[in-house]
């Protein structure tokens, strides 16, 4: 590998490309279950701990105990081994859901293929805001950039040339993988790919590595707290033991030595990191079957949080098929049937079908419409509809071509030059030859290329273009407007000048094509939820004001509209006080979206921003929340976006957002689950070897194996499977989530409340069977232990809400939770009930001594059932902050 690669150093662009991740490139480090493995037993501590117990064990001949002890080190290797490898086999499969396609020229045809399978020696069709696949050399193009900064760093555009020899060729003719064509169209020939690239050559470098997570960070600290306060109790209780000892021996030493490891694995939130991964990954999987990729996993935890969504208008609020309706020619309206990309459909005017040959300019505004057009359709091979490979406007006027009859390559004519259309610009132009001829055609915004003008047709005829011709014209583009169709004009020229040059002046007005792309049927509906959510829904066009407010009006969002003219008149402050009372912008560029995000988070927002041209790239980026489109999304927008929507659908978004929610409530509901165990098995031991020369009992309360046992069985599987615990319906009733820590001090106040319940409730039973009935020590412990163990499954059931009751829901809300719960029951009945009692030193229960354990599993699910039914506006307060 050489030292520089396009003037960066190797270490300098592995840095770099570790931002973007390129999907291109097969990823050196793969999913290796080895490496997993290797993971889950260098960095569980729990491991080590365990693994010290069972050599101790079998040092001072305790077989069978050592023996148990490694299966649960098996155990806990293995679990978290599974859980792990499986979350990275789901992170995988996501990216692989939205497979880059590029468009190539094989036999004499376009067509798109998927990214993997280009090859050395094809032609790429490359056009603006695409990525590059390939390393490639430049065979034809005009105004060709292109931006390297994954490569150099350097965020200035580069141009690039033709070359004039295939055989000899230097950068400026060069077109690298990973960077990206910010203007131009141009067809390039590839000559490396994958490994062989400048880019590959470098990804053996790249950390494929997410960083790592906010949510992360606060488990890490929950953990570090949990982790200080089990050793300081495990060493407390073994200190106490030591100190109550009459005469050491070595069995006591180990015994005592092993019990401390046992509370303190108990004790451990070893679970954590496992059910954290878990429960992320499978949001990923759920919003993935919804149509949202997760590009980053990091921004789960932000999308519950979205105040505002700043949404497009084009293919988001709208379905994305552009139909011609209308095309207005001096006074005469034609009226256009048929819906999205069909060919099925006619052209009529005053209700009588057209004969395109029979009327000029009609003939001529619709080979315009053809010509002056960068993008392909292909037919499907069923039916009469189309797929569109480019635009979605220029794809509807290439299907009215269809309508009227004239095809795209029916034409003896060759582009000769090309002034692409920018958001900027407003319009594009094209120089064609024509036989001997020379024309120029253009298209684009009404008033913009009115002003291009100099000729019109009046009656048949081309004549001056006066200034009252041009105000009934933007009228009439006015009304349309006000209807919620999309305007496009047309106009034309024979160029008298040279077959390479041409100006866009001094040009006929051909007419105005109106075109309407309808409100999806679902967005009024995701909007309304939107709104009993407290999320703010703002729309943002670069359509007239008028065309806005008309599709505002039909999706229920309406407001205060503010255009791109008034927006660059505000100062900053003037935009930030505006930004938040306005519902629609209209006539807006990619610069106005990144002044948008920045006012609404000055602000206090959390913002969710969508994007699908080139130029959206720093809005994007900018927002708490980028989203990428799919389908009609570039390149550049995807690379970094942090949700890419598979349908471009808004209502997709609002899935996002409430599966974001559910996915923050199920960690906060398994964290205060775990902890609030944690705490009730460190108690009943603490407090226990406490009581034991008071009321006569043997210490400690559970033996080791016991509280391994509790901690792997009834603990961790409820625990994980609350994790996975669906969505409520009232999720999205609820105001955003402000930014605040998994745990508040509620929950800290239930977690010691239900932790004291359940510890005071397992020594009770303790004391009753043992002070009380007379029963053997072995039948206390085994009492205590069922009990635990049974209110720790009701538990779970009462942490799947926060606000509703268990006795009044389905056992099978979450089939997960019931399969463990049952689980966790069987292997109980197996301990007590078959030789495996020997093992963990339990005895049969009588059916009388279960009503103890039943009726304190009983009673901690009334209280909490009684206590969420309760009226009190207090109560009510306390849940709603339990959830919020």
């Amino acid at each position: 590998m050489k030292k520089e690669i396009i003037g960066l150093s190797d270490i300098e662009a592995a840095k770099r490309l570790k931002e973007y991740g390129p999907n291109e490139i097969k990823e050196v480090s793969k999913t290796s279950p080895f490496r997993i493995l290797f993971r889950q037993i260098r960095k569980n501590f729990i491991f080590y701990l365990l693994l010290a117990a069972a050599i101790i064990s079998f040092a001072v001949g305790k077989q069978i105990t050592g023996a148990v002890i490694l299966g649960v080190v098996f155990l806990v290797v293995s679990t978290g081994f599974i859980q792990e490898y499986r979350a990275e086999k789901a992170i995988a499969a996501l990216k692989k859901m939205i497979l880059p396609l590029t468009a190539v020229v094989r036999n004499g045809e376009e067509k798109e293929i998927s990214t993997t399978e280009i090859v050395v020696g094809d032609i790429l069709v490359l056009r603006s805001g695409e990525k590059i696949p390939a390393d490639c050399i430049l065979i034809e193009g005009e105004d060709v950039e292109v931006n390297e900064a994954v490569l150099t760093g350097e965020s200035a555009d580069i141009e690039k040339r033709e070359v004039l020899s295939e055989d000899k060729y230097d950068k400026k003719n060069m077109l690298y993988m990973g960077s990206f064509l910010v203007n131009g169209k141009c067809f390039a020939k590839v000559i490396h790919t994958g490994m062989d690239t400048k880019f590959g050559q470098i990804a053996g470098l790249i950390s494929t590595v997410e960083k790592e997570l906010p949510l992360q960070d606060k488990v890490n600290s929950i953990s570090k707290v949990m982790v200080g306060i089990a050793i300081s109790i495990s060493l407390a209780t073994g200190a106490i033991m030591l100190m109550r000892v009459p005469s050491l021996s070595a069995e006591h030493i180990t015994e005592i030595l092993i019990l401390i490891i046992a509370l303190s694995v108990s004790a451990f939130p070893e679970g954590f990191p496992v059910v954290l991964i878990t429960t992320l990954a499978v949001g990923a999987q759920r919003m993935a079957k919804q149509n949202a990729i997760v590009n980053r996993m990091s921004i789960i935890e932000t999308l519950g949080e979205t105040t505002i969504i700043c949404t497009d208008k084009t293919g988001t609020l709208t379905v994305g098929e552009m139909t011609v309706r209308k095309i207005i020619i001096d006074k005469d309206i034609y009226l256009v049937s048929g819906v999205g990309y069909k060919s099925e459909g006619r052209i009529e005017k005053n209700n009588n079908s057209i004969d395109i040959k029979n009327d000029k300019y009609l003939s001529l505004l619709i080979r315009a419409s053809i010509l002056c057009n960068d993008s392909k359709i292909e037919k499907e091979k069923d039916g009469d509809e189309y797929s569109v490979l480019g635009n979605q406007t220029e794809g509807a006027l290439l299907i009215l071509g269809i309508k009227a009859g004239i095809f795209a390559d029916s034409f003896n004519a060759e582009r000769k030059q090309e002034t692409p259309f920018s958001p900027e610009r407003k319009m594009m132009s094209v120089l064609i030859k024509e036989g001997s001829g020379n024309f120029v055609y253009a298209k684009g915004a009404t008033e913009i290329i009115i002003g291009k003008c100099k000729k019109t047709i009046e009656n048949g005829q081309e004549v001056g273009l006066t200034e009252e011709r041009k105000k009934d014209i933007l009228r009439i583009n006015s009304q349309l407007s006000e209807k919620a169709l999309r305007t496009l004009a047309i106009a034309y020229k024979p160029n008298d000048g040279s077959a390479t040059d041409y100006s866009e002046e001094n040009l006929v007005f051909l007419g105005i094509v109106a075109l309407e792309d309808p409100p999806r049927d679902e967005i009024k509906e995701s909007i309304d939820i939107c709104r009993k959510a407290q999320i703010k829904v703002k729309m943002i066009t670069g359509d007239s004001s008028e065309t806005a407010e008309a599709i505002g009006k039909q999706v229920d969002i309406t407001g205060n509209i503010l255009t791109g003219e008034q927006i660059d008149k505000m100062s900053d402050e003037e935009l930030k006080s505006a930004v938040l009372d306005t519902a629609i912008f209209a006539r807006v560029n990619p610069e106005h979206k990144l002044r948008l995000v920045r006012s609404l988070k000055k602000n206090g927002e959390i913002v969710t921003m969508t994007g699908d041209g080139v130029n959206d790239a720093p809005a994007l980026k900018e927002a708490h929340i980028g989203v990428a489109m799919g389908k009609n999304g570039t390149d550049v927008t995807r690379s970094v976006a942090d949700l890419t929507l598979k349908d471009d659908n808004f209502a997709t978004i609002v899935s996002a957002i409430r599966e974001g929610r559910t996915i923050f409530n199920n960690i906060r509901k398994f964290v205060t689950y775990q902890l609030c165990d944690n705490f009730a098995e460190l108690s009943i031991i603490f407090v226990g070897v406490l009581l034991s020369p008071i009321l006569g009992w043997e210490v400690p309360v559970l033996l080791a194996l016991q509280i391994l046992f509790l901690n792997l069985v009834t603990d961790n599987m409820p625990a994980i499977t609350l994790g996975l615990n669906p969505s409520s319906g009232d999720i999205m009733t609820y105001p955003p989530r402000k930014r605040s820590s998994i745990l508040n001090k509620l929950h800290i106040g239930v977690i010691i409340f239900l932790g004291s319940f359940m510890a005071v409730s397992a020594l009770l039973v303790y004391y009753i069977t043992f002070n009380i009935f007379g029963q053997s020590t072995d039948v206390a412990r085994t009492s205590a232990l069922v009990t635990i163990i049974l209110l720790e499954v009701v538990n779970a059931y009462s942490f799947r809400s926060f606000r509703k009751r268990v006795l009044t829901r389905s056992l099978f809300i979450n089939k997960y939770l019931f399969i463990a719960s049952i689980l966790s029951i069987s292997a109980t009945i197996l301990i007590l009930y078959t030789p495996a009692r020997t093992v963990f030193s339990t005895a049969p229960l009588s059916p009388a001594l279960w009503l103890l354990p039943l009726f304190s599993a009983f009673i901690i699910l009334l209280i909490q059932d009684i206590f969420k039914s309760l009226p009190s506006e207090k109560v009510k307060s306390f849940i709603k902050a339990l959830s919020a």
